[in-house]
């Protein structure tokens, strides 16, 4: 069975508000690919952090500054970039939420919840300024998943 085409750009200002928008395209694009309810969700969460992180830690907040989001499907991937205007970072550095001392600190869950949910997640410091982030989720829609038997189970 083959996979509807489905690929999006967004070029946005750097503003919490557009994410909403993000979202509502995005959910709307993995509907088209058939995606179940558990990896929309997933998926909208990884890529509702990264445009957060492009928007707060890249873009600090400059609304004339631009966040740009790239959908396209390669194979059996969905891939998602996130590409913003900023100076770039360590992701090494970021502090691992999961620490003690860190359970209650406000930031750092974003990188954390990107690796969790997404099959693979990169960064890409571009010459000039500017950070790319690159998720990656193996997508099976359209594959016809055998029912289990459950008669004679209790």
């Amino acid at each position: 069975m083959s996979r509807p085409e489905c690929q999006f750009h967004l070029a946005l200002g750097s503003r919490f508000e557009n994410i909403e928008l993000v979202q509502v395209v995005l959910d709307e694009s993995l509907r088209r690919l058939a995606c179940d309810d558990d990896t929309r969700y997933w998926v909208g969460i990884a890529v509702r952090e990264a445009v957060a992180n492009a928007i707060k830690h890249g873009n600090h907040l400059d609304p004339v500054k631009k966040v740009e989001i790239d959908l396209r499907v390669e194979g059996e991937d969905l891939v998602v970039s996130v590409l913003d205007e900023g100076n770039g970072f360590d992701p090494g550095s970021v502090a691992d939420p999961l620490q003690p001392e860190n359970l209650l600190k406000p930031d750092g869950r974003g990188i954390f919840y990107m690796g969790k949910f997404m099959d693979g997640v990169e960064y890409r410091f571009r010459e000039g300024g500017g950070t790319e982030v690159t998720l990656r989720k193996r997508i099976t829609s359209g594959v016809a998943v055998p029912e289990r038997n459950t008669e004679g189970e209790r």
